[in-house]
């Protein structure tokens, strides 16, 4: 399953960023990082993500959840929607 993964810094990005890179992502074996963006701000990350299920999200969202509130939300390319729902596709 794809995600889409919305992270609030809510101590701002310096301790995000130092955790980083001395730690790295901190992910599950089963989880994938697929591209991420940044708001320019720095507020947010914006951040595709691969896993067997949301539950699988949460060994490497426990490892941020001091410095970070989470928004996952299971996303699936547009093409593969639009063809399960072939008869209500878009004008």
């Amino acid at each position: 399953m794809l995600f889409m993964v919305i992270e609030h810094f809510t101590k701002g990005i310096e301790p995000v960023g130092a955790r980083f890179r001395t730690q790295g992502r901190m992910m599950p074996d089963d989880v994938i990082y697929h591209v991420s963006w940044m708001e320019s701000t720095g507020a947010r990350c914006f951040q595709i993500m691969e896993a067997p299920s949301a539950q699988s999200l949460a060994g490497w969202t426990r490892h941020w959840d001091d410095l970070v509130d989470f928004e996952i939300i299971p996303v699936e390319a547009s093409s593969h929607f639009w063809a399960r729902h072939a008869s209500a596709e878009p004008a």
